[in-house]
């Protein structure tokens, strides 16, 4: 595999979220704006390249035994200097996000990566996988955040693109994209119109019906 296959395949074929079903719990919670959903994006994609590196870097002094607590202890220290730094730069946004950057220690898809592919590969490699599943991951969150907040305040990034009824115009806000449920709904959307078009990404039945066995001719 080419370098530059780490960061192209996971955008659209093998997609974290919508072919892996990784990292759902976050792209629920903070989509509800552009702004929110790019900042998680963005803070994400960094904590998975670092931590990427770093893992790699050290992987061949890491027992076994203990590999899992130093994945998540490295990543902790990652998570907390980027929520700190939110924290600092961009207090408000740090808010809106709650708990969230935080709970990026617990990602599945962040200590996935970097036990199946940062503990077996080499450095460069394992940051090329790591920002491609980022981006990947970001390109659904911002396709998400970006419905979410244009059918719900007809804004985008906070700038009016729809004019509502309470400004004298003709959209009005549905409050259900203001609701976690939406963005289960709109990534359910987004997984049966990639795997539509993409059938490669179809998983084969359990099982198969079989026809009714004819009838003995006389």
């Amino acid at each position: 595999m080419s370098l530059m296959r780490h960061v192209t395949a996971p955008l659209i074929a093998n997609n974290p979220v919508t072919l892996q079903i990784l990292g759902i719990c976050s792209a629920l919670a903070v989509t509800t704006s552009l702004a929110t959903a790019l900042t998680m994006s963005i803070a994400l994609t960094a904590v998975l390249c670092a931590s990427a590196a770093i893992i790699s870097a050290i992987r061949n002094h890491i027992p076994a035994s203990i590999r899992l607590i130093v994945q998540i202890t490295i990543v902790a220290a990652l998570v907390v200097v980027i929520d700190e730094f939110l924290k600092a730069y961009a207090f408000e946004i740090s808010g809106r996000l709650s708990i969230f950057v935080g709970l990026i220690v617990t990602n599945c898809l962040v200590l996935g990566r970097a036990e199946g592919f940062a503990m077996h590969n080499p450095v460069l490699p394992s940051v090329l996988d790591g920002l491609g599943n980022g981006l990947g991951y970001s390109l659904i969150l911002l396709v998400v955040g970006a419905i979410r907040e244009l059918l719900g305040a007809g804004t985008l990034f906070g700038q009016s693109v729809l004019r509502t009824t309470a400004e004298g115009g003709w959209f009005e806000p549905l409050g259900l994209m203001a609701l976690a449920p939406s963005a289960f709904f709109i990534l359910g959307l987004l997984v049966w119109a990639i795997r539509s078009w993409w059938t490669v990404q179809n998983e084969a039945p359990d099982f198969a019906l079989k026809s009714a066995p004819e009838a003995p001719r006389q």
